[in-house]
């Protein structure tokens, strides 16, 4: 069996998680092909095994504007009836805006080189992450190839925007859906027909399984401090974790923090740093590979997240895998694995909460943290497995081109 995977743009630091599961799958004999609709530059890529991932990764807009429009001619003129049905699908809903014209436009046309694509590779079903673009671009390319799809749903952005996004008619095509959470699984329940929730299944994102059964992480550190990792946008609410930590220090309670990750906010980031008086204690170190991200975790006392909208972050996972307690937003996915025995789940948009979460966070023992932690490991061991989460793929992957023969 072969699969053709597709993301809008991989691998990223940020889509590690897509990377795992890939091999997961791999390690069940099945051959996964890999596409790209962009491609991705060296320095969004500092993990070696990210740069071998690129090595093996198509991407569809790198053929070229000529390229792909000779493609997408070719397959209007072999499969007209074929072309029509994804046209409409394509332009369904359509505002007739130019910007709206052209982009579906080149949704038709990237679905029809990956269509080419599927039929060169001989692959036997597509899958793709997130149900934005490139779940259109899989569905297109469904429809013109007459190969299976799925595709898999992480939130929040899928969530925003679903009837814009057609979640309705994705699922509706679909062979089946994935959502990373039960919370997950009842937004797309939401936004699907009745007739089509039971292609909705739970697969769960998870930490590689060398990473689960590495040496046990060291003791938490002593020192007041804390670490996040997250995408400086708005929906990260690092501004509010900044708050919290000036009300800290005006309280005679400082402590440092590390954020690791870049956004379209870092200047906003680090204006706030500066005018709250925190330059000596907060450090922004951008993009880091998966062994700087362990290292700056083991730092911390506690991983700290206070999202204003989630799916389930992997890197609330990798935390607690490495022995080290939470601090997130009890939102979406996220009280299915955090509780109160590995970490503290606050209120939303709370400073106040925030700053009594950290506040327990640097008051508690290290022994206590240290217990936290290995709660958290064992929740992850037996929740995020990747190998058993690509087992669990597979076996969809299976049954839907077994449906289809």
């Amino acid at each position: 069996m072969r699969i053709g995977y597709l993301v809008n743009r991989y691998p990223t630091a940020s889509h590690s998680f897509i990377r795992r599961e890939i091999h997961a799958v791999e390690a069940e004999g099945t051959e996964v092909v890999r596409f790209s609709i962009r491609r991705v530059s060296a320095s969004e890529v500092p993990d070696q095994r990210d740069r071998e991932e690129q090595l093996q990764t198509e991407a569809l807009l790198q053929m070229g504007f000529a390229r792909l429009m000779i493609d997408a001619i070719k397959v209007f003129v072999t499969c007209p009836l074929r072309s029509m049905r994804a046209l409409a699908v394509a332009f369904a809903g359509n505002d007739r805006r130019a910007t709206s014209m052209i982009k579906r436009t080149a949704y038709f046309v990237e679905g029809a080189a990956l269509a080419i694509k599927v039929k060169s590779h001989s692959i036997d079903h597509l899958h793709a992450h997130f149900g934005t673009n490139s779940a259109m671009v899989a569905r297109l390319a469904s429809i013109l190839s007459g190969v299976t799809y799925s595709f898999t749903v992480h939130g929040p952005d899928e969530f925003d925007a679903p009837i814009q996004l057609d979640l309705k008619g994705k699922v509706a095509d679909c062979a089946f859906c994935v959502a990373i959470s039960s919370f997950g699984r009842s937004q797309l329940m939401r936004w699907s027909a009745y007739s089509d929730w039971s292609k909705i299944e739970v697969v769960r994102c998870g930490v590689d399984d060398s990473f689960l059964r590495g040496p046990r992480a060291t003791s938490v550190p002593e020192v007041p401090h804390i670490c996040t990792v997250a995408r400086l946008s708005a929906q990260k609410g690092i501004p509010l974790l900044l708050e919290a930590l000036a009300v800290l220090k005006r309280a005679g309670e400082p402590c440092t923090l590390t954020i690791v990750g870049e956004g379209e906010m870092r200047i906003e980031v680090e204006g706030l740093i500066d005018s709250l008086g925190l330059s000596d204690d907060v450090k922004l170190v951008g993009v880091a590979s998966s062994g700087e991200v362990i290292e700056h975790l083991l730092d911390a006392r506690a991983m700290v997240l206070p999202s204003f909208a989630e799916g389930l972050p992997v890197v609330i996972m990798e935390a607690l895998a490495l022995s080290r307690p939470v601090i997130v937003s009890a939102i979406a996915g996220t009280p299915e694995l955090v509780n109160k025995d590995c970490g503290w789940l606050v209120s939303a948009g709370s400073v106040g909460a925030l700053v009594e979460a950290i506040r327990d966070a640097l008051g508690a023992s290290p022994e206590y943290l240290n217990l936290m932690g290995e709660v958290g490991r064992s929740r992850v061991s037996r929740l995020h497995n990747s190998l058993v989460n690509g087992e669990q793929l597979n076996k969809l992957f299976s049954k839907a081109v077994q449906a289809h023969e």
